[in-house]
């Protein structure tokens, strides 16, 4: 599964592609529990807003944010019946991440390898992810976070590369 990306930090791209100004404050590279620029469309206007969130969703009914380190990747189809992620499900609460690349392990020489994936041209692009909103009890501070949409990968000529031996092969929806 997809456990860390690069954000892309490219606004020109952002501003032409989208129409949002990337927001300031995150890192290089994002792993769970990680702030990274998403972008979401609001369902009241035709309005593209740009944010940082935290990569790992954590539902509103957590008790901390451990979970987190859990469900920073939800399988598309599945992702309605499991309780992490049906609440984003049903309301429909979809971003995309911005990126301009992400990693995966291959095994073809017997250990695990990270390869970094990306696009020929090495343009940003965005994955499809669900949100959702967490206050944190101690405090009161509301997060955002997000955790990537995948989809089997077991037919796809690059991406059933990656992971181990006899594990689904999985990669991040691309959009």
């Amino acid at each position: 599964m997809c456990t860390n990306f690069t954000q892309t930090k490219r606004a020109q791209w952002a501003k032409e592609t989208l129409g949002v100004d990337l927001p300031a404050g995150f890192p290089d590279e994002s792993y769970p529990g990680f702030a990274a620029p998403v972008a979401v469309k609001s369902h009241q206007s035709v309005r593209v807003a740009c944010g940082l969130a935290s990569f790992g969703l954590i539902p509103a009914w957590a008790k901390d944010d451990k979970i987190s380190r859990h469900t920073y990747n939800a399988r598309s189809e599945k992702a309605a019946e499991k309780l992490s992620y049906r609440n984003a499900w049903r309301n429909l609460l979809f971003r995309l991440v911005l990126c301009d690349n992400f990693y995966e392990p291959n095994y073809e020489s017997g250990r695990a390898v990270r390869w970094k994936i990306e696009w020929a041209d090495r343009e940003p692009f965005a994955i499809a992810c669900l949100w959702d909103r967490w206050t944190k009890p101690e405090s009161g501070q509301l997060v955002v976070s997000f955790s990537m949409l995948t989809v089997n990968a077991d037919a796809h000529p690059v991406m059933n590369r990656f992971h181990k031996l006899g594990d689904e092969k999985r990669t991040p929806m691309i959009i």
